[in-house]
């Protein structure tokens, strides 16, 4: 028997249109639908093409940053077009509106980055070209590898494993999870993150609603993986006390490990010369204002020239 639609009529998930986060809508609806006992059809899936989407010739921070991402969402939410928009939580901007909440996250997958076109960092050939558009990756390879050349590699999966096969570049580098939700699984190798720290949030999916909708916030927190959450949040408090911009080689990892988190987390010059690495535990109570705290710490140990890519 159909169960009766949640608000009188279909709960309204905004999506960017990309395959990715299409797949991403459906994993939140699938997880609403269990949690609710709905039928599918109590979920109106709503795709938008979000800027960040239209301009892949320039570095995203060239262009507005990760707001690109974001804002026609926000922009439907506040007209009430959707009830709630569904993200990759590593391409939401550390402040948001005020008037609106992630009220939940689902179960992280994956957290580490895949290499496709090589075995590992060490077998790309001598002066090899990567192809990324991250300045984290892009720091991370150079410091591993100070030869490697970076492409300038935007685009959905598809494009940037098209331009791969184009021979643009020897490899590039992905984000697991990402090739798992398309059903990639198998595309490349999986690097270790003690050998490359992920992006903050990498792998988490968040559900975004207005904080004043009730109803709504309270039927999408009841899909909200706790472990998850307090590990997303504890390292965007790490980044909101970097001041980290789509220019700034941020790299951090949480963890639960019983009441605590560990958090893991490095800053790097965009050459990958310098880097500030942390490797702390901390209090699961006040994380995320430790976080913070180790964010400042760990500027004050840096160069003036890598202070000058944050904004704290």
């Amino acid at each position: 028997m159909t169960q009766p639609l949640p608000l009188g009529r279909p709960l309204r998930l905004g999506s960017r249109a990309s395959p990715l986060a299409m797949a991403q809508v459906h994993l939140a609806a699938d997880a609403l639908c269990a949690a609710h006992g709905w039928h599918r059809d109590a979920i109106e899936i709503v795709p938008v093409t979000a800027s960040g989407d239209k301009v892949l010739d320039r570095p995203l921070a060239d262009i507005g940053g990760k707001a690109l991402w974001t804002k026609e969402l926000d922009q439907w939410l506040f007209e009430g077009h959707i009830d709630a928009a569904v993200h990759s939580m590593k391409d939401v901007e550390t402040l948001r509106p005020d008037a609106l909440e992630i009220a939940a996250m689902l179960p992280r997958a994956d957290v580490r980055d895949t290499l496709v076109g090589a075995e590992s960092i060490a077998a790309i050939p001598q002066g090899g070209r990567l192809g990324t558009s991250s300045p984290r990756r892009a720091a991370q390879v150079k410091r591993l590898r100070p030869d490697i050349e970076i492409v300038l590699f935007r685009g959905n999966v598809a494009t940037r494993l098209a331009r791969l096969e184009r021979g643009e570049a020897e490899a590039t580098l992905l984000a697991t999870a990402g090739l798992a939700r398309l059903g990639e699984a198998g595309v490349g190798v999986a690097i270790p993150a003690e050998q490359m720290l992920p992006a903050p949030a990498q792998g988490a999916i968040g559900i975004e609603t207005l904080r004043a909708n009730d109803a709504v916030r309270a039927l999408v927190a009841a899909i909200d993986h706790a472990p998850t959450s307090a590990c997303v949040w504890t390292e965007r408090a790490l980044l909101k006390g970097l001041g980290g911009t789509c220019h700034s080689p941020i790299a951090a990892l949480a963890v639960t490990d019983g009441a605590q988190i560990r958090l893991r987390a490095e800053i790097l010059s965009a050459d990958g010369g310098e880097r500030v690495a942390k490797d702390r535990l901390l209090p699961g109570q006040t994380a995320q204002e430790m976080a913070e705290a180790l964010a400042e710490e760990m500027l004050a140990q840096a160069s003036a020239g890598l202070r000058a890519l944050f904004n704290p």
